[in-house]
């Protein structure tokens, strides 16, 4: 629908969300087949090429190599911001195959019809992802509905539809991709004490020392978890907080802000790692790979599970409009083989999960699938995806296992009702 100025608005649920806002925030071939398909298909499928578009911290280049060396075709990967994403799904669909989009952002792809229905028949693997995302539930147990969880936004009611399905049908707007519990890095060695809350990012002891990422639509997350675990801010739902939470919560920021709180509001992958391998930041908000970044340096650097739990994100796989024939049967390939165990043995090492935990833990030698899966104390040293030691023999991961990290996420990342009055309030942050 339209606006009064003319502006297109995109009905999601109860939200109204502009794409204006989103635009801000924003087989190897050998013998006579390639996986099952006939030698004619074969032939042809090697002179696709694929182009994979997403956030750095999942469109790997190596995982392009990979695909290309399994697939027969080349796959192509593109790095984009969470703005760039989105502007280049509108603005360059032709440039984009397979989207790798974090959940809050189907609710802008999906209904601009920017991404096509996918049958679940055309998974192979299907019966086989995680529950997480195929039926909202975790070991059994409902996953928090605060923010946008990937049950909510993966179904469509039908290929063609641009809508979210309220239960599962037979097509999907998104192949599930990695996903992760986010929580804060913290310097052991440098703290001086221990951390167990969200509170104590806003910590006086840190004053100076604390820095907190400078994307709206997370940070804002990691300020609210914060916020509402040391009792400044109450909130009705963290994951959709209201105009009067956001102004209070900004509010605080700027505050911290202004008393020198703030070491610094970082922006990129590389500036957090930096600050901390530094030590001019001793807890701060942090993405996984970047934890294993500075331990990668010999620094220590610890993920820290908080007893109010997890910020839980997910990605998702969605094949763009323009897909059709040879190509989209090629990208059907791609998504079906990105869930088949070799991505997952790489990504669990970068501290991420597979849709499929079972052919990822396949893919893992048994010290790493004790480690990064079950809550074991490692045998031997555990490494990075590119080799590097990150961890001693004996050490066991950040959070524990699989299940009780999955277990304790209280919130997801999310594009918010409020999503506008967000970025204005942000920059004010930025501004202060």
């Amino acid at each position: 629908m339209k606006t009064s100025t003319g502006q297109t608005k995109i009905e999601t649920g109860s939200a109204m969300v502009s794409r204006r806002t989103v635009l801000a925030a924003g087989a190897a071939v050998a013998g006579s087949t390639v996986l099952g398909a006939p030698t004619i298909w074969a032939q042809n499928l090697k002179d696709v090429k694929l182009n994979h578009t997403g956030m750095s911290y999942s469109t790997l280049a190596d995982i392009g190599r990979m695909a290309t060396e399994d697939l027969g075709f080349e796959v192509t990967m593109s790095v984009v911001d969470h703005a760039g994403m989105t502007n280049r799904m509108f603005n360059d669909p032709g440039a984009i195959d397979v989207a790798d989009i974090e959940i809050w952002q189907a609710k802008v792809a999906v209904p601009q019809g920017a991404l096509q229905g996918i049958g679940v028949s055309e998974i192979r693997n299907w019966d086989k992802l995680t529950t997480l995302y195929t039926q909202g539930v975790f070991n059994g147990k409902e996953v928090s509905r605060q923010g946008d969880s990937p049950f909510e936004f993966i179904y469509r009611s039908g290929k063609d539809a641009r809508d979210f399905a309220t239960a599962a049908t037979d097509f999907v707007n998104f192949v599930p991709g990695v996903y992760n519990a986010d929580t804060l890095g913290v310097r052991p060695d440098l703290v001086g004490r221990d951390i167990t809350s969200w509170s104590d990012l806003l910590s006086s002891d840190f004053k100076g020392k604390a820095a907190i990422q400078n994307i709206p639509t997370i940070g804002i997350m990691d300020a609210i978890m914060a916020l509402d675990a040391a009792g400044e801010v109450k909130y009705g739902d963290k994951g959709n907080p209201t105009r009067e939470e956001l102004d209070a919560t900004i509010s605080k920021l700027i505050e911290l802000k202004k008393a020198g709180h703030w070491r610094a509001l970082w922006n990129t992958f590389d500036e957090s790692v930096n600050l901390m391998a530094a030590g001019e930041v001793v807890i701060q908000s942090m993405w996984s790979p970047a934890v294993t970044a500075v331990k990668v340096q010999g620094t220590p650097c610890v993920y820290q599970p908080l007893k109010e739990g997890y910020r839980g994100w997910g990605n998702g796989l969605g094949l763009m409009s323009h897909l059709e024939g040879l190509k989209r049967e090629a990208a059907i390939e791609y998504v079906n083989w990105y869930n088949d165990g070799r991505v997952g043995g790489f990504i669990a090492k970068q501290g991420y999960y597979s849709a499929n935990p079972e052919s990822a833990k396949a893919n893992l030698s048994e010290n790493e699938r004790g480690f990064f899966y079950e809550g074991k104390a490692s045998t031997d040293v555990i490494t990075s995806p590119t080799g590097e030691k990150t961890n001693e023999a004996g050490e066991v991961r950040d959070g524990g296992s699989y299940e009780e990290r999955f277990g304790n996420v209280g919130v997801w990342n999310n594009l918010m009702d409020e999503a506008e009055f967000l970025f204005a309030k942000w920059n004010e942050f930025n501004a202060a």
